[in-house]
């Protein structure tokens, strides 16, 4: 006796009840297309490009961290020699004292935006651009990811030059204010990985970076207060000093080990570490802004 057929109908391989993204009977189903695979912040991709930051400076740590440490200390060498001599104190201090938590920070700040500042405009010179700007990152990540790895770099060139510091005879780093020393090394390190990284994304070529480095960043380090106290100054050139944001940084990062700063008392040092907070956050949601735009990047 013959059996009949059946007529059933045969199941599809992919069940329309299926959870998108799961195997289901030997095949895949992949999310519609433009929906979005990553959700929330992308731990992994921002873990990767903060390691492949900080690899890229370590592999020439030579030239990176320990030669700023090298050059910060000729600078206190000289200043000291030239200007500290027959016991001159400032603030209260030895002059040696006095100068060295503001070469830190120097140090720190400009270190910080040379990291940032090589990251996206070499990847334009030698055409790899496209490797940071197709991974599942978003521009946020994106700017966290390099911001933090030059911060890294900046705490890494600090501690050095503290370490080279305390070589030379006559330098205490004893800590007054530890909050201080935290927040403006930190907020200054911030601020310049910024301002780097808007410059990476808008140089063509490595001498428009160099034109930031010699003719904006040098000179407002050097003209901030690093070798002086800007009561010593003019009136005018006083006010000059005080529009300048290098200057709360380093007075601010001076004032957590001597506990003494020409900024101002306690009150003032607080309402500059909150002006420069603020200033930060400004100038992060403009570097934002500017990076989702594609800007000088995507074209």
């Amino acid at each position: 006796m013959q059996k009949q057929a059946s007529h059933e109908p045969s199941a599809s391989p992919v069940s329309d009840a299926a959870p998108e993204g799961q195997a289901t009977g030997g095949s895949f189903r992949f999310p519609p297309r433009g929906e979005p695979v990553i959700t929330g912040i992308n731990r992994v991709g921002l873990f990767a490009l903060y390691m492949k930051e900080v690899r890229r400076f370590l592999k020439v740590q030579t030239q990176t961290i320990w030669a700023p440490a090298v050059t910060t200390l000729l600078f206190l060498v000289i200043f000291t020699v030239a200007l500290g001599r027959e016991g001159r104190e400032v603030l209260g201090v030895p002059f040696a004292s006095f100068v060295a938590p503001g070469l830190i920070v120097m140090g720190m700040m400009q270190n910080a935006f040379a990291n940032s500042s090589f990251s996206l405009l070499s990847g334009k010179i030698q055409g790899t651009i496209i490797d940071l700007l197709m991974p599942p990152l978003s521009p946020g990540e994106l700017m966290t990811g390099i911001v933090a790895a030059a911060v890294t770099r900046a705490i890494a060139v600090g501690c050095t030059v503290a370490l080279a510091m305390l070589l030379w005879p006559g330098v205490t780093l004893s800590t007054a204010h530890a909050w201080a020393i935290v927040w403006f090394g930190l907020m200054g390190s911030v601020m310049l990985s910024l301002l780097g990284l808007g410059t990476s994304i808008w140089a063509e070529k490595f001498d428009h970076n160099a034109a930031i480095t010699n003719f904006v960043i040098a000179p407002l380090s050097l003209l901030s207060g690093t070798f002086y106290v800007i009561d010593n100054l003019a009136p005018a050139f006083q006010a000059v000093s005080r529009a300048n944001p290098f200057f709360y940084v380093i007075s601010g990062f001076r004032y957590g080990f001597l506990g003494e700063s020409d900024i101002g008392g306690r009150g003032d040092v607080m309402a500059a570490a909150i002006g420069l907070g603020v200033f930060n956050l400004a100038i992060a949601v403009a570097v934002y802004v500017i990076l989702k735009s594609g800007w000088k990047l995507k074209s």
